[in-house]
């Protein structure tokens, strides 16, 4: 039997965040301070942390998030650590950028939390990650981060997070798609059409991490993350193209096609679609438990709030001469 982990007052926190300047870092990082949590975010450059630098219980630690040093020295008295970091694609094509973004790295932050003692590690994972058996370099290095956590001994306190694809203002998911479907005049030739996902809402996700943050009911605990409805990757796009008023022509591709664009595409600048997002396009990504449920979060509809950040703006309209 699942119980549902009730809200309860804590006081504020010391939260050092790797990977808050990404897409879900802003929303949590927006909710963390609002709540009163005093944050320390990791970043590579002050640039690529403008929005966060207006905020006062905000500090930045830049440097080399790879440094021993560094981790060490930007994790000192803190109470939580929250580890976003993740990439969808590497520069190269054998899994050494995966490997370094989400194994390398995340066993450098343990080993610094080892050392100064800090308690508590909340993890972005992804749904199929299995450092065995997933089907990309993408999903087994995801996998082989949560087996680095697992096996982190009885001084560390963690909960992992497992979504499936994320939506919101500013995701790489519709806005993504969006941008596609202005290029191409609405043509889409769409590897993997049928594959199934189960989109959760950003603020969703935020939430989850905001339950969890101080451990209790959720210590040591796998959560799946998924919507209130399973889409196939087709209808995300139609659900994106209606949301954006833009036409919308899908044609099938078969999976030796699909393949051989992902070997063109991933050449392409911003790598728009790879051969290993093909290979994580072969498991849906859909949930097993209904831990949303559990975590007590409504869960918000895409296609409810697609429009929001893609419906056209309307034109200002000048206004008249008195």
């Amino acid at each position: 039997m699942q119980y549902r982990i009730a809200p309860t007052i804590r006081r504020p926190r010391t939260i050092c965040i790797a990977g808050g300047t990404g897409f879900v870092g802003q929303e949590l990082i927006s909710r963390l301070t609002r709540a009163g949590h005093e944050l320390r975010v990791l970043t590579r450059a002050s640039s690529h942390a403008i929005d966060l630098m207006p905020l006062p219980s905000v500090e930045l630690a830049v440097g080399d998030v790879y440094s021993p040093e560094f981790l060490r020295r930007s994790i000192d008295g803190c109470d939580v650590v929250i580890n976003l970091v993740g990439i969808l694609n590497e520069r190269g094509f054998g899994g050494a950028g995966f490997r370094r973004a989400h194994v390398e790295f995340t066993s450098a932050l343990l080993h610094a939390m080892r050392q100064l003692r800090v308690p508590r590690l909340l993890q972005m994972s992804a749904l199929n990650a299995d450092a065995e058996h997933g089907r990309s370099h993408y999903l087994r290095s995801k996998g082989a981060a949560e087996d680095l956590i697992r096996v982190a001994g009885p001084a560390l306190d963690w909960t992992i997070f497992r979504p499936s694809v994320i939506f919101g203002p500013g995701d790489s998911l519709t806005n993504r798609f969006a941008r596609l479907l202005r290029q191409t005049r609405g043509i889409l030739p769409l590897a993997r059409a049928r594959a199934r996902f189960a989109p959760i809402y950003v603020g969703d996700v935020a939430a989850a991490f905001m339950q969890a943050l101080h451990g209790g009911p959720s210590s040591r605990k796998y959560y799946e993350l998924c919507g209130p409805e399973v889409l196939t990757l087709e209808q995300i796009v139609r659900i994106t193209a209606r949301a954006a008023c833009l036409p919308c022509h899908i044609y099938r591709l078969p999976d030796p096609l699909a393949r051989l664009q992902a070997s063109v595409m991933q050449f392409l600048p911003g790598k728009p679609f790879s051969v290993d997002n093909y290979r994580s396009l072969l498991t849906d990504s859909v949930c097993h438990y209904d831990d949303c449920r559990q975590l007590g979060l409504a869960r918000a509809n895409l296609s409810a709030l697609a429009p929001l950040w893609l419906a056209p703006k309307p034109l200002a309209l000048p206004r008249p001469a008195l």
